[in-house]
């Protein structure tokens, strides 16, 4: 069994993972690990085969190739006892609209063997947990698209699966609600110990709310890991580059800078500098020049967001793909 650096182990891991249709390889080779209680994005544009991967982790379609395990259990022979095991919340969560979210909720844990108390007791529950007491008795045709996406977790929740699997679950919200999925989120993850795949387009949300990310491009999994990870496996040729804007800008300010160790070279674009070095001088460079009676304005080193490095994959991909096809001319 794979076990992460804290100890907890694999509870989705897929091996050479493939689909295809006709042509078109879907998801090619995925070799995917994501442990337990962790929250895990799959991040690509549609058509990268996120949700393909999704729809083989749930028994729903049959791989061409390779294999998909969740809790020991083969993702398309055990197909059954998987669907027990996940919850699934879909990009568009559907459910009866002449019946109130209540009633929805009802269905749902009657479905999953509850019955009389226990099952009003767990939907009051439900409905504190998602922030959705004040609309629970008002018909869901009627719900706003963050107000069904809440429900929908509490539907999941119904019957207390350990992994839950979502699919491009902030698709159309207004900013107040895709804030409150993903402070639930990370809390399902964080106070249940619950395992959380989401699959994703939307960069910002997904570094705001997962612990590790695979970035999908043109179904292959391009690189795996933390933020920091997937900016150090992207960096060229071990060069870092830094933005750096400090006060008072002066001729004593580019010698400091200049003679800085690691320094390869600098330019300057209106008040900022970019330092192209060795090494990351983020430490370095903050307790000198606050030593020298500087003060920094603005430090960013570069590729520590995730639309940085995400932009960069897929320009490295296109240099990978393009490559190959002047190799097949010749």
């Amino acid at each position: 069994m794979t076990i992460s650096e804290k100890g907890t182990p694999a509870v989705i891991w897929t091996k050479g993972l493939t689909k295809k249709y006709g042509e078109l390889t879907a998801v090619d080779h995925l070799d995917l690990t994501v442990f337990k209680g962790e929250v895990f994005g799959l991040l690509g544009p549609n058509g990268a085969g996120k949700t393909t991967t999704t729809l083989m982790l749930l028994g729903l379609t049959e791989p061409d190739g390779g294999e998909a395990i969740i809790k020991d259990l083969n993702c398309t022979r055990d197909s059954i006892e998987v669907k027990k095991a996940v919850g699934y919340l879909p990009d568009n969560v559907g459910f009866y609209s002449g019946m109130t979210g209540r009633e929805n909720l009802r269905f749902t844990g009657r479905l999953n063997g509850l019955e009389g108390g226990a099952l009003e007791e767990k939907i009051d529950e439900l409905l504190v947990r998602v922030n959705m007491v004040k609309a629970a008795d008002k018909k869901t045709g009627a719900y706003s698209r963050g107000m069904k996406q809440r429900l929908g977790i509490a539907d999941v929740l119904m019957k207390d699966p350990e992994i839950i699997i979502m699919d491009e679950p902030t698709l159309g919200i207004d900013p107040e609600g895709v804030r409150e999925l993903m402070w639930l989120i990370r809390d399902l993850a964080e106070r249940d110990g619950r395992t959380i795949l989401l699959s994703s387009h939307q960069l910002h949300q997904v570094q705001r709310v997962c612990d590790r990310m695979g970035i999908f491009v043109q179904g292959k999994m391009a690189a795996c890991g933390t933020l920091e990870e997937l900016g150090r496996q992207i960096d060229h040729d071990g060069i870092n580059t830094l933005e750096l804007s400090v006060y008072p800008d002066n001729i004593r300010l580019q010698n400091i800078l200049k003679n800085t160790n690691g320094v390869i070279d600098m330019e300057k674009n209106s008040d900022i500098y970019i330092i192209h070095s060795s090494f990351d001088l983020r430490r370095t460079l903050s307790k000198e020049l606050a030593c020298q009676g500087y003060t920094i304005m603005h430090m960013r080193q570069a590729g520590s967001d995730l639309d940085e490095i995400y932009r960069k994959y897929f320009e490295k991909e296109g240099e990978r793909i393009e490559a190959g096809n002047n190799t097949e001319k010749k």
